[in-house]
Order: C-alpha cells, then structure tokens, then sequence
C-alpha cells in the first residue's frame, strides 16, 4: 500500500472544519485526532471519511474525533503546523463567555471531554507502573518465587510501580490542568497540598481540621483521581479571574498566591471531600453491580464496550475502572469484560481477513489484525472492518459476550493495571493466582476464537471484477 500524504490529508481535514479559525482545541490519542470546533454543525462528517488516512469520523465528549490509527501523529503534526499551533498551546485564544444554550447533552459532552483530556496523557505513565508491577508479581513468591517480599529487587519494583497510582492527584493536575487551560504548575502544586506527608497524617489518625474556620472532612488523597479533576477545573476560573483583573506589574505574584488561597477550602473542604465520596461509591457501585448481575454482566461488558467506544461513552467505564482498581487493588467486573471485548475485535480482524477476496481489502483487514494483535489499536479494525461491512459487528460482539461469560463464571479478574489491549495485556490477569492467569488467558483465547468464526461463517463475499469495491455482505 502507498504511504499515506498526511500533509495533504490535513489541509483537506481544515477545509472541511472550516479552516484553521474554526478549531478551538486540538489533540490526539493512540488513535484518533480530536478537534474541539468553535462551530461544528456544519461539518460533513462523510466528506472527512473520504479523505486519506482517516477510517472514520465520531462525535465524543464535545469533539469530533478523526479515526486515523497508529499514524495519528503524523496527521496531528501536519494540522497542528498548518492551523498554527505551538507544541506548548494547542488551544485558541477564544473566550468562553459566548456559550450556547444549556442541555444535559452538552453537560454530558464536557464530562466526558474533561476525563478523556486528563486521563489520556496519563497512560504512559499507568503503563510504566504496570510494567513494574508486572515485575513485582512474576519475580515474587505467588508465581515464580525468584525473590523474597524482603529482597531489594521485588522492594524496589514494588514502590516504583506504586508511585504513579500514588502520586495520582499530582500527576493528575497536571494533565487536567493542561485540559482546561490553567497553569499546569499550578496543578502540580493543588496535588501536591493534597498529599503533603502533614495532611495525609492528619487523615491517618483522624484528626479534627479546618480551614479559614471551615470544618473539614480530612481525607487520603493519594490513589485518588477525582478530587484533582473537579478541583483543576474550578481553579482553571478563578487563575483566569485573577489573571484578567489583577494589574500586569502585580500579577506574577498575586494571581498564582491568591489562587490557591481561594482554593485552599475549595478542594480540602469542598471538592476534595465531595470527589473522594463519589470515588468510593463508583468503585463500591460496581462491586454492588457485580454481586446483582454476576458473571452475565461481565459478559454484557465484554459483548457491548466497543459499541461504547463507538459513542465515546467508554471513557465513562474506564474511569470506573481505574476508580475501583485505585481502592482496592484489582477489578473483576468491568476489566475481564474489557480484556474480552478486545480480543474479540483481533478475532473480527482475523476472521474478515481470512475470508476477503479482493486483494487491497484482505490487505487491510490483516494490517487491522497485526494492528489490534501487536500495538493493541482496536479502533481501526472497529471502524475498517465492523463500520464499514456490518455483519463483523455480530461476531465482534458475540465473541465478546462468550469470553466475558467465561471471565465471569472463572471469577478471573485484573490484578495489574495494564492499560493495553493487545497481547501483553493478558498479564494485567498476573499479581494474584496462577488459575487466574490462566483463567483470564483461555477467556481471552474464546473470545478471539469465537469472534473469528462467527465473523467468517456469518459473512459472504461477493464476485465481482477487480475494479469493483468488493463488499463482504449484501
């Protein structure tokens, strides 16, 4: 296949947005390029899906997204260079007075958009705790029992694995802070007051506290996301309010001082109390969930969380999830469901791959299954493969459903985080019993095998001469 001219695509995807004025905020993920549009309702998203590079075209959390695959990051240089934005500023200058209407659509939107913005640069950091984690469960004495829990090794892999998840409400407010345009020191230093060893004392033995005379429900921050978020994002108005009013030759000094000053009851007594509440009654939520509907709901997650995916409303299971691993160190209800749901997609690539007969097509298909089986990027093979020949979709969820089924009745469930979908992430499975492993490996295989087979039985290709679009269903 010929290289994809991402400088080309890009200046096609801004003339379909409207033109470098029209994008308020740009960014990317693994897979997809985010655009936040001053003005979206005229934006054909057909037209965007015909452009080079892009499989296909979503609405999430206030955005329209840009499928585009593993070489996202290519297209994002191209636009962020043509639409004139720096590596440290990929956000307009526009004001945020001129709001539309209120809806709880639109409520919804932001929700979503503000946990994908603060949770998404994270990942790399999950990923370097799970690698150490990963370190910790093998080398320990549950598995391979090559190091003692005194020896140096499985000491230090321990604590260096723990620190991200530790140190959550700084690396948080950081990456939150960079999502709803504060400073991101500023966020750096919010976490940090969270965490201060005097603080998390306090909360340790229970202590009665206040702040400016308001009482205050002291709690331990630490392996905590929620109380950060909802705090950068109140901080992110009142920096700007005082930035705005406060005179140039004094802002430097009295902006960020006073900032935190009106913070200080906000988060501790207000937010972070409220944030932690709510944390808890996710993760004891999906505890209660687990216990009402059992293994079939492990099931239902593994057969439906792609088509979340598709909507964007995933994000809300993820943050769940990390919710409920922060407490309690594993997750047996959303993740196995997870682990399921994706493999199954690698079986639906498998499957399409197999059975295709037009060249460029089976091309495809396997690039998609190389794709979700190597670097665990599903979404191309979601949107090559299940949007656009439909019929895929019923294997995709129907291997989803009986590997989570498996997961469920095994009562396997993750005891590493390892944000990853591909073939590595069969070890988030490690940290706990050698049948959970192998449990949560078989799971995985059914969903796979299951999905590949329904996806090429259930499928027919059509003859055709080369030069037509040979299409898998009728």
């Amino acid at each position: 296949m010929a290289k994809v001219d991402y400088k080309a695509s890009a200046k096609k995807v801004l003339e379909e947005v409207g033109g470098k004025e029209n994008i308020d905020h740009i960014a990317h993920c693994a897979t997809r390029l985010r655009l936040n549009l001053k003005i979206e309702d005229n934006v054909n998203d057909d037209n965007l899906k015909e452009i080079e590079g892009i499989i296909g075209v979503t609405r999430a959390g206030g955005q329209i997204q840009l499928i585009v695959g593993q070489e996202v990051t290519y297209l994002y240089e191209e636009v962020k260079q043509l639409a004139e934005f720096t590596d440290g500023d990929q956000t307009s200058q526009k004001t945020e007075s001129k709001e539309s209407s209120f809806s709880v659509k639109k409520v919804g939107a932001k929700i979503l958009d503000g946990l994908s913005g603060s949770l998404t640069p994270a990942i790399p950091l999950i990923i370097v705790a799970a690698f150490f984690k990963l370190i910790e469960a093998v080398i320990g004495p549950e598995m391979l029992g090559w190091a003692s829990e005194t020896s140096d090794l499985y000491v230090l892999a321990q604590f260096v694995g723990d620190t991200t998840f530790y140190f959550f409400p700084i690396i948080i407010g950081y990456t939150s802070a960079k999502k709803f345009n504060a400073s991101p020191l500023m966020g750096i230093f919010l976490g940090s007051i969270m965490l201060h060893p005097t603080f998390s004392q306090l909360a340790e033995e229970g202590s009665a506290f206040s702040v400016y005379g308001i009482p205050t429900l002291v709690q331990d921050y630490s392996n905590t996301l929620l109380p950060i978020i909802l705090s950068v994002w109140i901080m992110s108005y009142v920096e700007r309010y005082f930035n705005d009013t406060i005179p140039g030759a004094f802002k430097s000094i009295l902006a960020p001082s006073l900032t935190i000053v009106v913070m200080l009851p906000i988060t501790l007594s207000v937010l972070g109390p409220a944030g932690a509440i709510l944390g808890r009654s996710i993760s004891e939520g999906l505890l209660g969930l687990e216990g009402v509907v059992g293994f079939i709901g492990v099931a239902l997650v593994g057969a439906l969380f792609q088509l979340l995916v598709l909507t964007g409303m995933h994000i809300i299971l993820i943050a769940s999830l990390i919710e409920a691993f922060l407490a309690n160190g594993s997750e047996s209800f959303v993740a196995p469901g997870l682990a399921a749901a994706s493999f199954a997609v690698g079986g639906m690539c498998l499957g399409a791959a197999l059975k295709l007969r037009n060249k460029d097509e089976k091309s495809l298909a396997w690039g998609y299954f190389i794709s979700m089986i190597v670097a665990g990027v599903s979404e191309p093979g979601l949107y090559g493969i299940g949007i656009r020949y439909k019929k895929p979709m019923i294997g995709m969820i129907t291997g989803g459903f009986a590997g989570g089924l498996y997961l469920g009745i095994m009562n396997s469930g993750h005891f590493n985080l390892i944000p990853l979908t591909n073939l590595l992430s069969l070890l988030a499975f490690t940290g706990h019993t050698t049948a959970n492993l192998i449990h949560g490996i078989i799971g995985c295989l059914i969903a796979f095998g299951v999905a590949a087979l329904m996806t090429y039985f259930l499928t027919n290709t059509k003859e055709s001469s080369p030069s037509a679009k040979e299409e898998m269903v009728k």
